[in-house]
């Protein structure tokens, strides 16, 4: 005796939506730009649909497009470089101190990069009896500063490259920028197991003089902190970081962009995502 057998659309498989989520559907508008969008992401992530972790990185992903290597490079008084003038042995102990795996290299002008140095590259040192470091420097890869970081990400993976040298419109040096950098946007701080954690590095001058009229400042870092190293006098009663005291100021998580005065000072959200303002502009 044979069976029948029955197909089974693939319409049958799928759920069936009730009359007033197909009217829902048919109603509301889909999202017109990237701000409706963020809105309904926003929706999506209070209803348990999406995690906050994956919201920020959906909101790092937007920033990215946004930001220019001006906004989060390593300011040219922060870099850490070595001078091939000089010899090995005088330098080395910074290279072993910093621990970076890159090293812009300087020819005795701290203003003019001949070359990046891999840290891997001065194992030869040890293993060679005529070591020529010169030989060992790579091409210096030179952006302007208003290089979109999404574009940069792109030419980072294209070309192979993990550092850039950033030049103001003069042609000189204004500071440095690493892929990882560029990815912290998208995914928040990637830690090694070099990394930690110094007040000091919360807080950074973005002038080349060094004069500290332009700050570059973690959400993290204490308003006590903030106070003693900018002779401010914010008050910590509300909140004690500065990523709260902005968020108190505005009654709401802030977003990229948001501009605001609190006493005599001029803030700006840098970076944020759904959960904590993470970098401010300060002037």
């Amino acid at each position: 005796m044979q069976e029948h057998s029955s197909k089974v659309s693939t319409s049958d498989l799928k759920p069936h939506r009730s009359l007033f989520e197909r009217l829902t559907a048919f109603i509301s508008p889909e999202p017109e730009n990237r701000a409706e969008l963020l809105e309904v992401l926003h929706d999506a992530q209070e209803r348990n649909l999406i995690d906050a972790d994956a919201l920020a990185m959906i909101e790092g992903v937007f920033q990215v497009s946004d930001l220019s290597a001006r906004d989060i490079m390593i300011p040219r008084s922060q870099m850490d470089v070595i001078d091939i003038s000089k010899p090995i042995a005088e330098w080395m102990p910074e290279v072993l101190a910093t621990a970076h795996s890159r090293f812009p290299a300087v020819d005795g002008d701290r203003d003019k990069v001949i070359g990046v140095l891999l840290a891997k590259d001065l194992l030869r040192y040890y293993a060679e009896e005529s070591f020529d470091v010169r030989k060992m420097l790579r091409p210096v890869v030179y952006i302007p500063e208003s290089k979109r970081l999404n574009i940069l990400l792109r030419d980072f993976r294209a070309n192979r490259n993990h550092m850039a040298m950033v030049v103001d419109e003069y042609g000189g040096v204004a500071g440095l920028i690493t892929i990882e950098d560029v990815l912290e946007q998208i995914v928040g701080d990637i830690d090694d197991e070099y990394d930690f954690d110094e007040e000091e590095d919360n807080i950074l001058a973005l002038d080349n003089n060094g004069n500290g009229k332009r700050w570059r400042i973690k959400g993290i870092t204490e308003i006590e902190h903030f106070n003693q190293v900018l002779g401010a006098s914010l008050s910590d009663d509300n909140a004690e970081t500065i990523g709260g005291l902005v968020s108190n100021h505005l009654q709401c998580v802030p977003h990229k962009g948001d501009a605001f005065d609190i006493a005599q000072f001029h803030f700006e959200v840098l970076r944020a995502d759904a959960r904590q303002v993470q970098m401010v502009h300060f002037c």
